[in-house]
């Protein structure tokens, strides 16, 4: 994946709520014409970030797009392993090389730690990027909720660590996310938050699940409520893909950096995932 700037997904994010006030679904010189463009260029720009037709894609952002996954891409954790889709293994659509940190590292509240943040421009819009000297720790959508919120969220989690402005300590970490590349990831939190997360690891790109089988795959059926709280405050957005967890309903459910970018993450991925289906 390249991006050039946030432009593309500021772009998708205007279309969506188009795409959402519309009776029926919108043309492609309707909905350009509500994005101030021409037919041409905004196809061109569209089809470069999606990957689909502007008419393709309207399809996946439609709230019942969760309900097609649920019923035709939904993963069974259990299962997940025997795939390779594990720890150090290849996960949804990149490299990640992941450790968890001590518990008491959580437990201390990042006492003694030093974390390193900027902010970083990504195919769905900007964000807000935390490493430790070992990898990522923390990744926020800035889109719907601001730097301002965003930031105080990401730092409330470890309020006694040593925050320090310094994008180059983490770029590297960054640039293999963004492109596809290797990168690495410190997981932070209470050990059933770590159990939670290392499952929502094990969700290929274009999939979901449930929370009901995220509580199963940890060994806690019962436990669905701890789960969605734990799926709610994971730290690293997308690259523990939070987003891919939905209820039984084929509701979306919620998404704590805005319920528009879990929708526009779970169509972008499900565009690609048919895609590849197409090709194969």
């Amino acid at each position: 994946m390249t991006i050039q700037d946030t432009y593309h997904f500021s772009l998708i994010r205007r279309a969506l709520d188009e795409i959402d006030a519309a009776d029926s679904p919108l043309s492609l010189e309707d909905l350009a014409g509500k994005m101030q463009m021409s037919s041409a260029h905004f196809q061109r720009i569209f089809s470069r970030w999606v990957g689909v037709s502007p008419k393709r894609y309207q399809q996946y952002l439609q709230l019942g797009h969760a309900k097609t996954l649920l019923r035709d891409r939904f993963s069974v954790l259990d299962t997940a392993h025997a795939t390779g889709l594990s720890g150090s293994g290849r996960l949804h659509d990149m490299f990640i090389q992941w450790e968890a940190m001590s518990p008491g590292v959580y437990a201390a509240k990042g006492e003694g730690l030093t974390i390193y943040q900027g902010w970083f421009d990504g195919p769905f819009g900007e964000m807000l990027a935390m490493g430790t000297d070992r990898g990522l720790c923390g990744l926020a959508f800035t889109s719907e909720c601001g730097r301002e919120a965003a930031l105080n969220d990401m730092q409330s989690r470890w309020p006694k660590a040593h925050f320090i402005q310094e994008e180059n300590r983490i770029k590297a970490w960054i640039d293999g996310a963004i492109g596809g590349t290797e990168t690495s990831v410190v997981l932070i939190g209470a050990p059933i938050q770590i159990k939670v997360w290392e499952a929502l690891l094990q969700i290929p790109s274009g999939h979901v699940t449930s929370y009901s089988e995220i509580a199963s795959a940890i060994g806690a059926p019962r436990a669905q409520r701890a789960v969605g709280t734990a799926v709610g405050r994971n730290p690293v957005s997308w690259l523990i893909p939070c987003h891919r967890a939905l209820r039984k309903s084929g509701d979306v459910g919620g998404y704590h950096w805005g319920v528009p970018v879990k929708r526009a993450l779970l169509a972008w991925e499900g565009a690609r995932a048919d895609e590849r289906d197409d090709v194969a």
